[in-house]
């Protein structure tokens, strides 16, 4: 008895660990999106701020499967801590920033150590907790990645506004140093690990490949022409890679991403639906805190409360999402999901700066719902009835599928945006009588984040740089439904799996 419960113990401690790297390492996206503002205001370089984000999910991205195979060959805990380490130093030097550059370099770092932590973390729930109980397990997981996205732009706010955004960054440390000791101290690991070779080959080409595809996408059409060797080049070295990385891979012994995986239906449509997810969700992230400010005219506080109820909408789709999949099948859960984010993200694209903000409040809400399915299904659907030395590498194709959607998502839309901006901007003021004049005099467009230069800033003028703004952000919107409807007919071949029971796995057994 007094073994089962220090075992019972230190479990809870563990979970307790496991949920405060999550609350860490989800709270830092939504930080930095309450703060992009008053970061671009300071640093500038308004053409770089999607970046900023992007260099973060390119590191994870790039990590997620590295870590996954490592965890299966070697154990969870020591590269679980690893990545937690890493990531806290990677968040005490975007903390000391002084330039653009300097805080993308430092979310590469960031991002290195972020790609343990939230695979390996769903991953080690799968090991600890019978089948009857993942689904709530991971519900709860879920639940705390929305949570912990509610408390980033709410915290995230009042530090900016009140204190400095630098130390949005700094927020991690605590967290990360508790969760730290609970993973070091209480969880013991009980699992065979076989020592296999590393597929290095695949990891150099999935990385290089990846690199070369977001600098010619982030690059192009601002640093370099779309036609101009630098870009060509990079996305030649794109292709080859990332076509060396599949003739690798069917080589290798040990795969980086196990393809033989993609045979079984519900693993492939998981892994599609996790990719077209993330390039949708990211977005809003990123481009609502931006409306809010440079639409509305607000400070980033304000951005934090508008944000939230996307967030709250999240948590209840992962808690639902995660008590059903032992009841209802995986389709039927997602099929909810997906309609209930293809009419948020609709009634999104036909904003306008006279949208009242309740308005976009129950928007938002919508919106979240529908996403937060995904946190608990989709890797509880990549996991389902593969053995334990298969479920690091299993989850943490899930999530590197869906941070590559991310990456992409908020890349190609951030081109997109910013281009449709600056033509919006460009045709409007091409027709102004004296506006050449008046755009010498504000500055930059970035300035209308800051209320002391919007102030100065002529009125006439002012509507046609938030009228430009609006639309180019409910534009990517709007080109954002494309992928939720891909995302709905992918849904549709999901069958009729669900999370299977222990006494059900029995009676499959005999």
């Amino acid at each position: 008895m007094e073994q089962t419960a220090a075992k019972d113990a230190s479990t809870k401690f563990v979970v307790i660990g496991l949920l405060l790297g999550i609350l860490m390492s989800a709270m830092d996206n939504t930080i930095v999106a309450t703060a992009m503002g008053n970061i671009v205001a300071d640093l500038g370089s308004f053409d770089k701020f999607a970046w900023v984000t992007a260099s973060y999910m390119v590191a994870v991205m790039a990590g997620m499967p590295i870590y996954g195979k490592l965890s299966d060959m070697y154990g969870r805990k020591r590269f679980f801590l690893f990545g937690l380490i890493l990531f806290l130093i990677g968040s005490a030097l975007c903390g000391i920033a002084q330039t653009m550059d300097q805080l993308i370099i430092y979310r590469v770092i960031q991002g290195i150590g972020g790609g343990a932590l939230m695979p390996i973390a769903f991953t080690i729930i799968f090991d600890l907790f019978p089948p009857e109980k993942r689904g709530k397990m991971s519900g709860m997981f879920g639940a705390v990645f929305g949570l912990s996205s509610v408390l980033g732009p709410l915290l995230g706010a009042l530090i900016t506004d009140s204190i400095s955004w630098h130390w949005v960054f700094y927020i991690n440390v605590p967290i990360g140093i508790l969760s730290l000791f609970f993973i070091l101290r209480y969880y013991k690991e009980s699992l065979e690990h076989k020592k296999q070779k590393i597929d290095w080959a695949g990891a150099i080409t999935l990385v290089v490949s990846i690199v070369g595809l977001m600098f010619a996408l982030e690059l192009g059409g601002k640093t370099y022409d779309w036609d101009s060797v630098q870009i060509i080049g990079l996305f030649a070295v794109f292709a080859v890679f990332f076509i060396a990385f599949f003739i690798v891979e069917r080589k290798a012994e040990e795969p980086i991403i196990s393809f033989w995986m993609f045979k079984n239906r519900l693993f492939a449509t998981a892994q599609i639906l996790a990719f077209l997810y993330g390039a949708t969700f990211v977005i809003l992230a990123v481009f609502i805190p931006i409306f809010v400010q440079a639409v509305y005219g607000s400070t980033a506080t304000s951005a934090g409360f508008i944000l939230t109820p996307m967030m709250i909408g999240s948590v209840i789709g992962s808690m639902i999402g995660g008590i059903f999949q032992t009841k209802v099948r995986f389709r039927n859960l997602m099929l909810i999901s997906v309609v209930a984010f293809f009419i948020g993200m609709l009634l999104l694209s036909n904003m306008t700066p006279d949208t009242a903000r309740t308005m976009l409040t129950v928007f938002m809400l919508i919106s979240g719902f529908g996403v937060g399915f995904n946190f608990s299904l989709l890797p509880a659907a990549s996991m389902n009835d593969l053995e334990p030395r298969y479920r690091g590498s299993a989850n943490s194709t899930n999530s590197f599928l869906r941070s590559f959607g991310m990456t992409l998502g908020v890349t190609i839309f951030g081109t997109i945006q910013t281009n449709v901006f600056t033509n919006k901007l460009t045709d409007s003021f091409s027709g102004m009588k004296g506006a050449g004049g008046a755009m010498q005099n504000i500055g930059n467009p970035q300035d209308i984040f800051q209320a002391g230069t919007r102030a100065h800033i002529p009125p006439h003028i002012l509507d046609q740089i938030i009228d430009a703004m609006s639309q180019s952000i409910t534009y990517v919107f709007t080109l954002a439904l494309a992928p939720i409807v891909i995302a709905a007919i992918t849904i549709l071949f999901m069958g009729k799996a669900r999370v299977k029971t222990s006494q059900e796995m029995v009676k499959k057994a005999n």
